[in-house]
């Protein structure tokens, strides 16, 4: 019984650690964060392909044009026009931004982050 009342809490250690581990989380978070933000442009900027009239008619050329100015206009800076690559195969159109982004966290220690989007149009 005696025991049990002395014992209190975390020490001083234990706080740190806890503190320590929760400033690296909200680091890393701050630090990925606008990666993903930004992936959610580039695959908006694909979408919105979808909706352009006779998309699938046009020349890659032109698709890139497109893509080019969505990205200007969404301030998408880790990912150009030219790296987006469009096929055209048997009726059906794809453009697909294969991309990863590096982003220093602490020193030399770095996060990578990898991302895939892809739209599928059928020609008309």
């Amino acid at each position: 019984m005696r025991n049990l009342q002395r014992q209190q809490g975390m020490t001083l250690l234990g706080w740190i650690v806890v503190l320590g581990l929760i400033a690296f989380f909200v680091l890393l978070t701050l630090r990925l964060m606008p990666n993903y933000l930004e992936n959610f442009k580039v695959a908006e900027t694909l979408e919105s392909l979808k909706n352009e009239p006779e998309i699938t008619r046009k020349s890659t050329v032109e698709i890139r044009k497109l893509i080019d100015r969505r990205f200007m206009i969404n301030d998408v800076t880790s990912i150009d026009a030219k790296d987006v690559k469009i096929t055209n195969e048997k009726g059906r159109m794809t453009v697909r931004a294969q991309y990863e982004i590096r982003v220093p966290v602490l020193g030399n220690v770095d996060a990578v982050t990898k991302f895939d989007e892809s739209v599928e149009m059928i020609r008309n």
